[in-house]
This record gives C-alpha cells, sequence and structure tokens, in this order.
C-alpha cells in the first residue's frame, strides 16, 4: 500500500497554482499553508500527494487518481487544461488496459503526466 507521491517541481508558485485547480474535481484539496516549502494535498490531516521543489528539470512520472465516476474524469481533464496543463489524451474508454477503464491524461507544468481513472461502467 502506498502512503504517499511526491513529484519535484522547478516552479513551486506555478506548480502550486495547477494542482490546486486541477485536483479539485477529486476532492483533494491542498493542506499545508504557503510556509511550507512542499506542498501536499489531500484531505484534513492527511495528504497522498506531494509537490517539492527541484534544484533541477524533473524527469517526467505519472500518477493516476482515482475517480468516482466518468464525470468526474472530465472534469478533472477540463480543469488541468484550464490550469494551464498540456492535454495527453482525452477523457474515453482505454480497454487496452480494461473494458471499464476510463480515463483522461494531463501534462503538468514540467512534463509530468497525471491522470484520473475510473473503472465503473457508464
Amino acid at each position: 500500500m502506498i502512503d504517499h507521491v511526491v513529484f519535484w517541481v522547478t516552479d513551486m508558485v506555478r506548480s502550486k497554482a495547477f494542482y490546486d485547480q486541477a485536483l479539485q474535481p477529486l476532492g483533494l484539496r491542498r493542506i499545508t499553508g504557503d510556509d511550507h516549502a512542499s506542498a501536499g494535498y489531500g484531505v484534513p490531516g492527511k495528504g497522498y500527494f506531494w509537490i517539492g521543489p527541484a534544484k533541477e528539470a524533473p524527469t517526467g512520472t505519472h500518477v493516476a487518481f482515482a475517480a468516482s465516476d466518468r464525470a468526474t474524469v472530465e472534469a478533472f481533464h477540463a480543469a488541468a487544461l484550464a490550469a494551464g496543463g498540456c492535454d495527453n489524451g482525452k477523457p474515453g474508454l482505454r480497454p487496452q488496459y480494461a473494458p471499464t477503464y476510463y480515463g483522461a491524461f494531463v501534462l503538468d507544468p514540467d512534463g509530468h503526466n497525471i491522470e484520473a481513472v475510473c473503472y465503473a461502467p457508464a
């Protein structure tokens, strides 16, 4: 079981603004204040996803966030694009992964591949 994931980013201000908006449809909120070097996202008392300052450009990483339904996958994709992300796979079925795998992919400002996925049937 994974406790948390960290992405290293080159611009904390830009990345916090991106993730504040992109993760909102998934119910994840920033749980740390601007007085922290890193930023944690999750639910009160528990950060599951963190970003921290990198000294040099990071290599691309992939993480998939669970979504409760397909509408949430679509809302995540729209919010991440509006926050400045780049489309890396529009919302849709990906039967090569599983028959009901419905996902969307976005590259964050540092090129990390973030995804929202739902396995529930339509």
